[in-house]
């Protein structure tokens, strides 16, 4: 059987990923983060459209205030970053590669008709480029 060599971040995005809503604790995106072992998350509304995206470096700093004091985390919507660079499924996965060199982030939230369709790491798509390379 041939395996399809990936071309577009449709190929090698996640569908099934991690997401919260603004209204998720810190503590909890933490857990999740660590459960999933991501750098962090995209941020969405009741209808799965982007609003956000939040990231472990985004937090540390609260969680760790949160616990000298003894206080409750803050909810995500007040730490989450907005202006987020995002990605379509139809774009080419060099194109992509391209664009990820640097210090932009490690996560591309993949979006479709404003929808959250699923993320794009750097290791999906180095994979994909190891991939591509031995073809």
């Amino acid at each position: 059987m041939n395996k399809k060599i990936p071309d577009t971040v449709r190929d090698i995005m996640s569908r099934d990923c991690y997401r919260v809503s603004g209204d998720t604790s810190i503590t909890t995106l933490a857990q999740g983060l660590a459960l999933h072992r991501l750098p962090g998350a995209p941020v969405v509304d009741a209808s799965d459209r982007l609003v956000g995206f939040i990231s472990e470096q985004d937090v540390l700093g609260r969680v760790l205030d949160s616990i000298y004091h003894d206080d409750e985390a803050p909810l995500v919507r007040e730490l989450m970053r907005q202006d987020v660079l995002t990605t379509t499924p139809n774009k080419s996965i060099t194109d992509l590669a391209q664009e990820m060199l640097g210090p932009k982030p490690k996560i591309f939230p993949v979006v479709e008709q404003q929808k959250l369709v699923g993320i794009v790491t750097r290791r999906d798509i180095l994979i994909a480029l190891l991939t591509i390379r031995r073809h």
